[in-house]
């Protein structure tokens, strides 16, 4: 990794240096693992109090907080420590592996169908298959083993991890990153009795998946085709590993999913909506803008615009706490009740 001052991480987080400015900060870990050349980070009192027994060389600390420097340390003062981080990662990050680095182009033994049409700089991995009428935007990175079917879109700067899938004519915005195995255009689930009864009867999908710019979708993520029109990602979102995108969901800018997570059939998401990990979503429900949901609810009805839910069936999280806490004493409720109870 390389190797900057504590002034320079300052200067790029925009940070206050109380201490050593000069000291050289070689890594990032956590409080309890870092050694006197790296950097930590304190957002919390809790955080803040494991300081003065760390060996970390330096801390980006929350400037609210009572964080002093000792000899040989340095205290970076910041409006938010979590954010710092963020920008210091960055400053230590390995430059990504690309495919045959260097040299932009297409594998030997990727295909790329005669009529599929790449961009400038665009570099293409082994084993990787882009099929006819397919195109692809300047600077697309597409890794080892990536499958894009026919009549595909992908927008400029996108980086397609190896194993990712994606089926004909789904379309993706610029600079959108698919972890490994991301599967984007599968059928949706949709079969119906058939009219004797015997067997079921399988419901064609012709629309597509288009998703929106600086998209980022974790690892093992599926996001199924609609069944007419498109399954939508809006722009910005961010989707963790594991998650189940049904067909015709509709999902709006800058929204938050964790692992896990599953969206039935036709679920809208407004903008800025957050879903902890391991919820789950009936269909055709709505989630205003800027609602949270908590991880591990399961969410039945619509939930209004800004309020925060959890539970199951999930509610508004207030209600649902006070009557997690209620059934919560009933087993003393029925001692006492037994107690009291007359003969």
């Amino acid at each position: 990794m390389p190797t900057f001052t504590v002034d320079q991480i300052a200067a790029r987080v925009n940070g206050q240096v109380l201490g050593a400015g000069s000291l050289p900060i070689s890594g990032v870990d956590q409080i309890n693992e870092a050694g006197p050349e790296q950097v930590t980070f304190v957002r919390d009192a809790r955080r803040a109090a494991a300081w003065p027994t760390s060996k970390a060389g330096a801390v980006l600390a929350n400037a609210d907080l009572d964080v002093q420097p000792t000899p040989g340390r340095a205290v970076i003062k910041v409006a938010d420590a979590d954010l710092a981080l963020a920008l210091t990662l960055e400053m230590f990050a390995p430059a990504p592996v690309l495919p045959d680095p260097g040299i932009p182009g297409v594998h030997p033994r990727a295909f790329v169908d005669p009529s599929a049409v790449l961009g400038k700089d665009v570099r293409v991995g082994a084993g990787a298959f882009i099929g006819p009428g397919s195109r692809l935007g300047d600077g697309c990175v597409v890794h080892a083993n990536v499958v894009i079917q026919a009549q595909c879109v992908v927008g400029p700067n996108c980086t397609l991890d190896p194993g990712v899938v994606i089926y004909d004519r789904c379309e993706l915005g610029s600079h959108v990153h698919l972890h490994g195995n991301v599967v984007v255009g599968g059928d949706g689930f949709g079969y119906r009795p058939s009219p004797d009864g015997r067997s079921l009867v399988k419901i064609p999908h012709i629309g597509i998946v288009r998703i929106g710019n600086h998209v980022e979708i974790g690892s093992g993520t599926c996001i199924d085709r609609a069944k007419f029109s498109a399954t939508v990602i809006g722009d910005g979102t961010k989707i963790d590993n594991l998650c189940q995108i049904a067909h015709n969901c509709r999902v709006g800018r800058c929204c938050v999913i964790a692992g896990n997570t599953g969206l039935a059939g036709s679920v809208t998401l407004g903008d800025g909506v957050m879903i902890g990990g391991c919820a789950i979503l009936r269909d055709h429900i709505t989630v205003g803008a800027g609602a949270k949901i908590a991880g591990a609810s399961v969410v039945g009805q619509d939930v209004p615009a800004g309020e925060t839910w959890g539970g199951y069936h999930a509610q508004e999280i207030g209600a649902a706490l006070r009557e997690h806490v209620a059934v919560r004493k009933l087993p003393g409720l029925l001692k006492e009740l037994r107690r009291n109870k007359k003969p």
